[in-house]
Parts: structure tokens; sequence; C-alpha cells
């Protein structure tokens, strides 16, 4: 009896009491909006310890900051506003907020909060429950669902677009068919289960255990307070190849080889249901005695995180070696007519017509920077060739006159419709 007594009057010193949860609050039926008359139930659960339990347990109620009288576990009410309990010791509950209408038709949502992957439950309801014919939902001001008569709506598997304002329309027989009625918008938000994950690397001593040979990749994202103790499970993709199926192990190692190279790596984070799927962004891997940093899709860096056209990272493997390219070639055995080539210069030799851009001063590059003066020749040289086959193609009888004017010191090469070959013209001497 004696140690009975003690362990009471210790209870509320020992911080016990300071560290209960809050007590769950819950409405029967599980409606927010009612008509006006009805009347709901409201109901305080919470945990205690066993010494607490032994002391009679009062519960006190709250309706916006006024206290209620009534210290039952479960109590009626009918009156609209937002309420509140709170137990011995512990904080007060989560509020529920309930609405009374006076209108014929009331949609009717959830008062618990609705998380991604949830169903998603709307009942569109008449006056003291008349059957609501030819009835429609909407979403955002969108019809989304028709039925013919009283039918919920549900949304099997719920996501952050299905947040947004509700309404409902119907007729009822009352006793006729009345014209359409119209309920009241009800905001709908659908709250996330858990955020888009991250993928990091992890360093040496964050690794559990003996440090693997690899880089050890951590997918990481955060739970909301109320599903924390919901499971999920974790896969890791190198591009678009899984290289770990879903586990419930949140850490992949690369292995030593494969980390040495310059790869994109992302992860997915999901429920075991697959109900709830999320990807993180992408996380390029610098390879060995790579200057570049880690870094995260998150956080770009042009050199670390370039992406090439639908999203997908570049590989950063070796580049493949570079062949020297002429930097001007002429073609062959054309010049314009008129067109003079300095003493000791000659006339382009044959070959395929390319164009390189210069390459940056360095070691050698005197040897690869090109003769602007020929460059521009060269595109003289072109643009006459061009003319000359505009002309033909116009004016075949001119160009047949202008063959046959003598040419001063130059040659020309006449085209042909229908033919490949080149025709030399014989040229002054």
């Amino acid at each position: 009896m004696w140690t009975l007594t003690v362990l009471l009057l210790l209870a509320p010193s020992t911080g016990q009491a300071a560290t209960l949860e809050k007590p769950i609050l819950s409405l029967h039926p599980p409606w927010t909006t009612i008509f006006k008359g009805e009347r709901v139930t409201l109901r305080c659960d919470g945990h205690y310890p066993l010494l607490l339990e032994l002391r009679p347990i009062s519960t006190l109620w709250y309706l916006g900051h006024l206290l209620l009288p009534s210290h039952k576990k479960s109590i009626e009410v009918q009156t609209p506003g937002v309420y509140r309990c709170q137990t011995r010791g512990a904080p007060v509950s989560d509020p529920i907020h309930l609405s009374v209408s006076n209108d014929w038709l009331i949609l009717q949502v959830p008062y618990t909060a609705v998380f991604e992957g949830e169903p998603l439950i709307m009942r569109c309801r008449g006056w003291y429950d008349k059957v609501v014919y030819k009835l429609h939902y909407y979403h955002d001001g969108q019809a989304v669902r028709y039925f013919h008569s009283s039918t919920n709506y549900t949304v099997v598997q719920a996501r952050a677009s299905d947040s947004g304002r509700y309404q409902c329309s119907g007729t009822m027989r009352i006793p006729v068919e009345s014209a359409p009625m119209f309920s009241a918008k009800v905001a709908v938000t659908v709250q996330e289960l858990f955020q888009t994950p991250v993928l990091r690397v992890l360093r040496p001593r964050e690794v559990r255990g003996a440090a693997p040979r690899g880089v050890t990749l951590s997918c990481e994202t955060r739970l909301h307070p109320q599903k924390r103790d919901t499971p999920l499970q974790f896969a890791f993709y190198k591009y678009s190849r899984a290289v770990r199926r879903f586990d419930w192990a949140a850490e992949y190692t690369v292995p030593e080889p494969e980390a040495e190279e310059l790869e994109a790596y992302w992860c997915e984070a999901a429920t075991s249901t697959r109900s709830v799927r999320k990807r993180s962004p992408w996380l390029q891997l610098p390879g060995q005695g790579s200057p570049l940093e880690l870094a995260s899709t998150s956080a770009p860096d042009p050199r670390a995180a370039a992406l090439a056209p639908g999203n997908k990272p570049l590989s950063f493997r070796k580049p493949p070696v570079s062949r020297s390219v002429p930097l001007v070639t002429s073609v062959p055995n054309a010049t314009s007519t008129g067109l003079q080539f300095p003493a000791g210069h000659s006339a382009p030799t044959a070959g395929p017509l390319a164009c390189a851009l210069p390459t940056p001063a360095g070691p050698g590059a005197g040897a690869l920077k090109p003769d602007i003066d020929l460059l521009l020749r060269e595109m003289q040289l072109l643009k006459g060739l061009l003319s000359r086959v505009v002309l033909e193609l116009k004016e075949p009888q001119a160009l047949s006159e202008l063959r046959g004017t003598p040419a001063t010191a130059t040659s020309h090469f006449a085209v042909s419709p229908g033919t490949s070959e080149n025709t030399p013209v014989q040229t002054e001497a």
C-alpha cells in the first residue's frame, strides 16, 4: 500500500506527463458538413502511462476558445465551429472544423487529412437524404464525373494534383423534379506522404560498418509526421538502367571500376504497394582524379551536371582522339572571271570543300593559323561559281554567249544540266 502511494505521488514529478502525445479527436459520421438540426459525435482518445490510468482522467472540450462544461470522453454537438479536446498532462488535440448548412445540397468530404496514395471519398447529399438525380461532381470548375443518381465520388489513389475546390450539382424531386441545384464549394488538400528524395554521396565516416570498395550513395527523404511509421522501399538507377531494384535499404554502393567513370545516377522511393513513387534529381559522379566536385542537378554545374536533350545527362567518358582537318580547301578548277592571283600564288588545288574554325593560341598554333587573304579569295571564288550556276538555270542562252567571250588570264568551267563533268575552257596565254 505504501509503495503504491509513493508511486502515485512521484508520477507527476518524473516527467512522464510532459512526454504524453496529444490525444486523437475523431468525428462520427466522418463528414465535416452537416444539415441544420443534425447532430454528430466527437470522441477524444489518448494514450496514458499505467500510473496515470490508476487515477481518474477527465477530458476538457473546447469550442473555439470557449471551454465546454462536459468532461466525458465523447460528446454530441450540432453547433458549427472549431472543436478541440485535451486530457490531463497532454497537449491540445488537432482541431476539427464543423460546418452546418441550410442548403438543399451539400458536398461532404472527410474530416481527416488525406495523404498521397490513399482513397479520397466525397458525398453529394440532398436535404435529409433525398435522392439526387443527374449528379455532377466538379473539380476547380471542371466537371469530372457524372452519375444518374446519388453516388459517392471516389479517387482511388489521391495525388497532389487532386487538391483543389470541389462542388456538386443535381436535381431533386420535391415533389416534382427541380431545376439543377449547386452545393457550396469545399476545399480539399491532399497531403504529401514523403518528400522528393535526394541522392547524395556518403563520406567514409558516414558509412555503417566496414568501408566498402567504391562509392556509397544514399537515397534520402522525409515522411510526414503523421505517417512516420510508413515503410518505404528504394531503387537505384544508372541512367535508365536499374542497378538495384526496390529494396528496404536506402543505400547502394557503386563498384570501384564504375565509380572511376563519370556516370549519372538517380534513385526512386516508393511505398510497399507502389501507390506513391517519387524519383530524385540526377547525381553526376566524377571519375577518379577528376577536378569536378560531387554535385547534384538540384544545384547544377555546367561541367558536372550537363544534360542532354530529353533531360538525360551526358556521359563524361574519355573524349575521342581528334583528327586534323584542312582549314580551307578550294573547289577544283573553279575561279571567277576576272579574279587575279598575286605573283607567286597559284590557283587552289582540288579537294573537298571544307571549313574549320581557328584553334586557340598555344604551342604550334602559328602553323595552323589560317591565311585570311586566301580565305577571302576562296569566298569570292565560291560566290562567282554560284552566280554562274544561277545564271545558267535562269538564262541558258546568255550563259552560252558568255562562254564564247574570251577570258583574260583566268580559267573557268561550264556546268551542263544532267552531267557531273567539268568542261574546261581555253585561256589566253
